[in-house]
């Protein structure tokens, strides 16, 4: 079985060789692909120094779906058959990626997501991102009958036919909770798993209290387009 890390960076000079080094450590068996998304900073030349991983560099910043996009494209088109994506800013274990590909393997998921508020997880995060979150959940409750508690979770894994969905039907900006109402709308099955996570090892978040705004509302539209079209718009 064919695994892939997916890592989307942009700027995480500061972090990018201890996921690496992480992944390398703890999930072996996958290829590693970083997408440098057009960093200003030495991002690509560190990812570089590792011959037995991949990296693409995009010419400009295409934001985390245009990244993350360009994985789901690469992972297709190698026929891997599993991939996972893990961000760049060193947050995510690498020690957890065998937790949440294990329901894929089993066959009993097409998405599982890492979750920071399964389990007993004492990850804190901000008051806005937490109204976020908890606007996500009622939305997956309401449309989706789906009980997901942490849909801004980057942590995720995905099999072939989940791929292939996302490598057509991503969304640019802060994709996350849109692309669970697309493989829903796919009749793909989604499970959440819980994980531990760790605070941003060096560098700054790009999310600031405008930006956090911004993302509730932006996303909340688009979450409303996706329950109005026709599961047909996705492809058969």
């Amino acid at each position: 079985m064919k695994k892939l890390a997916i890592v989307p960076a942009y700027n995480e000079e500061k972090n990018i060789e201890g996921v690496i080094r992480g992944i390398q450590k703890e999930a072996p068996d996958h290829d590693i692909l970083v997408i440098n998304d057009g960093s200003k900073d030495r991002t690509s030349e560190i990812v570089r120094k590792f011959e037995s991983v991949k990296i693409v560099d995009l010419p400009m910043n295409l934001g985390i779906g245009g990244a993350v996009q360009t994985g789901f494209i690469y992972c297709w088109e190698k026929g891997y058959d599993i991939c996972i994506q893990v961000d760049g800013d060193g947050q995510h274990k690498p020690s957890e990626i065998k937790k949440i590909e294990e329901p894929i393997i089993n066959g009993e998921a097409d998405m599982v997501i890492g979750s920071r508020f399964l389990g007993s997880s004492t990850y804190k995060t901000t008051f806005f991102r937490r109204m976020g979150i908890k606007i996500f959940y009622l939305a997956n409750r309401l449309f989706l009958r789906e009980k997901i508690k942490d849909s801004t979770s980057g942590f995720r894994a995905y099999n072939r036919k989940a791929v292939e969905i996302l490598r057509r039907y991503y969304p640019d900006d802060y994709p996350e909770p849109e692309a669970i109402f697309i493989l829903k709308k796919k009749g793909l099955r989604i499970k959440e798993v819980g994980v531990e996570m760790e605070e941003r090892k060096g560098g700054r978040s790009s999310i600031t209290f405008f930006r956090a705004i911004y993302y509730m509302v932006k996303v909340s539209i688009g979450i409303a387009i996706h329950i109005l079209r026709k599961e047909e718009f996705y492809g058969g």
